[in-house]
This record gives structure tokens, sequence and C-alpha cells, in this order.
């Protein structure tokens, strides 16, 4: 009875010892009952990654960082030991992306599944990246209103400049001028359409009647246009018998009788032929005027 008393102690103290070491590692997100898979990633640095952040496919916790340590050969690079207590098969191609876990900034392991056939086995390395941080993001969206800002600052930089040169004693009286000119100007130009309009009211039953008449011309334009349409038929008639006749010869013809008619009156003038002496010889009349009474 006393043996079996020992054997019982003993065995709730390695029962204790069990549990103690489970619930140890089921603490720390591993599980001891389950097939572990070492898969490594490079880093160039790890953003403030430590050992037992989790490692998530999908939102899923499917492991935890074991282990962080630099190259062997001193590259500067980290290694990254990645414990994965999960069967969900992993591509070879998949990436290990370091990323914020919440807005304290722990950070997390993430696996994003690649499209590779090929399934990473135990001590494969995969693809790794470096999620920007929350504050990365921050700045990133913040940066153009930042520069906007700055911007509208120097405008109204620009602004406060030019009202404070305009606003200064010599601006204001140039300024004062301007409107007096510019108000001048108005005045001349409301006299100016006052004019206009008067010119426009005494004209106007000048302008109406003229129309009118316009407006008769046309009408008896329009009533004639038969006889207007004769006229310009007889007129091309004409220019159509004008351009058969044969007038350059025609006037070559009359130019030589003119010139046979001017001969015969200066041969006349001159006393040739029983004309030209019955015209330049007083004798020659009176004898025949004497021959005519005294037959008569």
């Amino acid at each position: 009875m006393k043996i079996r008393k020992e054997y019982f102690v003993g065995l709730v103290f390695i029962a204790a010892i069990a549990l103690f070491i489970w619930g140890f590692n089921f603490l720390k997100g591993r599980n001891v009952f389950n097939k572990e898979k070492i898969l490594y990633g490079i880093y160039d640095e790890v953003s403030g990654l430590t050992k037992s952040n989790p490692v998530s496919i999908r939102g899923l916790q499917v492991g935890q960082v074991k282990n962080i340590y630099f190259e062997q050969s001193m590259s500067g690079k980290l290694i990254v030991v990645l414990s994965i207590n999960n069967d969900f098969p992993i591509p070879i191609n998949s990436v290990a992306e370091i990323y914020s876990s919440n807005l304290m900034g722990s950070k997390a392991v993430k696996i994003i599944p690649g499209n590779s056939d090929v399934i990473a086995q135990n001590s494969d390395t995969l693809q790794t990246n470096i999620e920007g941080s929350l504050k990365d993001a921050v700045n990133k969206q913040v940066q153009p209103i930042k520069l906007k800002a700055e911007n509208l600052i120097e405008s109204i930089d620009s602004i406060v400049v030019v009202f404070q040169t305009i606003f200064n004693e010599n601006a204001r009286e140039n300024l004062k001028h301007s409107f007096e000119n510019i108000k001048n100007t108005l005045g001349n130009l409301e006299h100016t359409t006052s004019t206009i309009d008067t010119f426009v009211v005494v004209e106007q039953v000048r302008l109406a009647e003229a129309i009118s008449n316009l407006e008769k011309i046309t009408n008896n334009l329009d009533k004639n246009k038969d006889n207007i349409t004769n006229i310009l038929a007889n007129f091309s008639a004409i220019s159509d018998s004008l351009s058969k006749a044969d007038i350059p010869t025609t006037v070559i013809n009359a130019n030589k009788s003119i010139e046979k008619l001017f001969s015969i009156l200066d041969k006349i003038d001159s006393g040739e032929g029983s004309t030209g002496l019955l015209v330049n010889s007083d004798s020659l009349y009176i004898h025949l005027k004497f021959i005519v009474g005294r037959y008569a």
C-alpha cells in the first residue's frame, strides 16, 4: 500500500511537469503535440520583430517566430526562423512579410501564399518583404497635405506682401487716381451712349423712310422683272449684232469717203472745175444770171 502511494505521487509529479511544459508552450503559441516545420526568411532589417511574435496565413495564426540571428557570413543580413505548426501547404514561392499587427507597432509575420505547385518543406527559405509601418503610411498620406500647406503659406505670404505694397501712402494715392480715371471714363462712356441713343431716335424716321423707299424699289423691280428681262435680252441681241457686224471695215470705208469729200471741197475752194468757178467767180455768177433772165 505504501509503494502504491509513492507511484501515485511520482505519476502526479510527472503529469504536473508535463502539464506545465504544455501550458507554457501553449501560452507562447506552440503546440507540442503538433509536428513542427521550420522555415527561414532572410531580411536586411526586422523592424522590431522579436522571438515568439506570431506567424499567420490569411489572418490565422499558424506558428511563431522561433529565433532571430545574424547570418554567419557577417553580411549584416538577419535570419528569421519561423516555426510552423499547421499542416496548411505553403508554396515555395510564398512571401514571409513583416508587418505591424496593431496600432502600437507590434510586429508579426504573415505568409502570403504563392502560386507554385512545389510545396515548401522543412528548412526551406521563403521570399521576404517588409510592409511599411503605420507611421510610414501616415507620412505617405500627410506628405502631399504638407506640401500643399507649405504652398498655401507661400501664397499667403505673397498676398500679404502685395497688400503691404498696395496700401502704402503712394500706392493708395495712385489707386485713388486710377479709380477717378475709371469713373471719368465711365461717365464719358455713358454720355456717348446717351448721344448715340438720341441720334438713333432722331434718325429713326429717316431710317424708316429709307427702308420704305428701298422696299418700294424692290417691289417695283419685282413687278417689272419681265420688262427688265426683255431689256437685258435686247441688250444681249444688240451686243450679238455688234459683235457680228464688221464695224472696223465700215469705219475705214467711212473715213475714205470723208477723205474724198474733203478733197472735192478743197478743189472747189481752190476754184478747180465748174463748181469751183461758180463758187469762187462773181462774173460767172452774174453772166449765168443774165442768161437766165434773158431766156426767162
